[in-house]
């Protein structure tokens, strides 16, 4: 059997080949971060960060914190006072998604239990966020990004 010589034909296909795959990977990865950008968070940052030490200021004298939970087919969100006290918010809104996507979010409805907010939602097991926007009985804005690690 004869060898076959490695030509310069060989080594431009090979060239070509292997610039196709590298360019081509790029053009699918691109397309991808661009279809699944959830899209602005504020039109103006310039705006947005002229108001933000007054609104974290507000936010830290409410004495809030939050946490997330989800077990049994719904959502827990756990809201307390500074004495660990649960806190009944006079208006709640909440977005479940996951932390790289926007097509699963939902906008799940929170019920007062006495002690926290509970949703029905079954959640698939890893890492979600719940952008979380909530108003204060004297009208202060609490907003938060608050993890929820969902476990098999």
């Amino acid at each position: 059997m004869a060898q076959r010589e490695f030509t310069g034909k060989h080594a431009a296909v090979l060239f070509v080949g292997a610039f196709a795959v590298i360019i081509g990977v790029n053009l699918a990865l691109a397309w991808n971060a661009v279809r699944t950008f959830p899209g602005l968070e504020v039109s103006n940052s310039y705006v947005a960060s002229q108001q933000f030490n007054n609104r974290l200021a507000a936010q830290q004298a409410l004495g809030w914190s939050v946490y997330a939970d989800a077990r049994d087919g719904q959502v827990f969100l756990s809201i307390t006072d500074e004495d660990g006290a649960p806190v009944e918010v006079a208006k709640l809104s909440a977005i479940v998604g996951r932390a790289t996507q926007i097509k699963d979010d939902i906008e799940p409805a929170f019920e007062f239990d006495g002690t926290s907010y509970v949703a029905p939602v079954d959640l698939a097991r890893g890492n979600w966020n719940i952008r979380l926007v909530a108003r204060a009985a004297n009208g202060t804005e609490f907003t938060q990004r608050v993890i929820l690690h969902v476990q098999g």
